[in-house]
């Protein structure tokens, strides 16, 4: 226990980089937007000392609170890890390819993301990879909960996804679950080693194509 703690932190230093880089993008899109710290706090509920030291790189925070950042100011929350997604393409384009070793990286105390995909415009998904360093419950000070929709899929290790109502779901190497993002819950790594897991979250308020059983398609908004 004590060489992965040891090796934790080792990780999160080596990522101080990545978060003074995404306190630059914060800082960066707050000032086009014309918001104060104080505005945008009060648009995002997140404390203003914890926006100034994010804007510092002085701490990690959960996706709850990148995801409440982005809201407010109304962007993809890759634009606050990836330079590349703040430019917009002259023709939207048909794929895009990421790999782990070029994908911007983000390390917190209990997981390691890698974000995927950032370069796509208008995402109406947040796809991550993710090593879940928690073992234990005790190790958060609260669960995470963000609105919309999310999926898992383990691709190393086995994991177990605790929710705030008391429920959970154990999975196994390709195994998968999908709930609802809303209802407080936290990942642990359940075996030796760090899992690794493929996360996809989707807001609530996307707007998607809906077949219609009259043959037209609709638009409605997911839930």
């Amino acid at each position: 226990m004590a060489t992965r703690r040891s090796s934790a932190r080792t990780s999160r230093a080596a990522a101080a980089p990545d978060r003074l880089r995404m306190g630059e993008h914060l800082r960066t899109l707050r000032k086009a937007h014309r918001m104060t710290l104080k505005t945008l706090s009060e648009r995002s509920g997140v404390a203003l000392s914890t926006l100034s030291k994010m804007e510092l790189g002085q701490i990690s925070v959960s996706y709850e609170k990148f995801a409440a950042v982005a809201r407010a100011l109304q962007v993809d929350i890759a634009q606050l890890f990836d330079a590349r997604a703040h430019r917009l393409p002259a023709r939207a384009p048909t794929v895009v390819r990421s790999t782990l070793a070029d994908a911007p990286s983000y390390d917190t105390d209990h997981y390691d993301y890698r974000m995927l995909a950032t370069e796509y415009p208008g995402r109406r998904m947040t796809p991550m990879h993710g090593r879940i360093e928690a073992r234990a419950l005790s190790e958060f000070s609260d669960f995470v909960r963000h609105p919309g929709q999310e999926f898992i899929m383990v691709l190393a290790g086995h994991v177990r996804i605790q929710f705030e109502t008391g429920e959970a779901v154990e999975l196994k190497r390709h195994e998968s679950a999908y709930f609802d993002s809303g209802i407080g819950h936290v990942y642990l790594s359940l075996g030796k080693g760090d899992a690794q897991v493929l996360v996809v979250m989707s807001e609530r308020d996307v707007v998607v194509d809906m077949p219609n059983a009259q043959g037209p398609r609709r638009r409605q908004r997911a839930v």
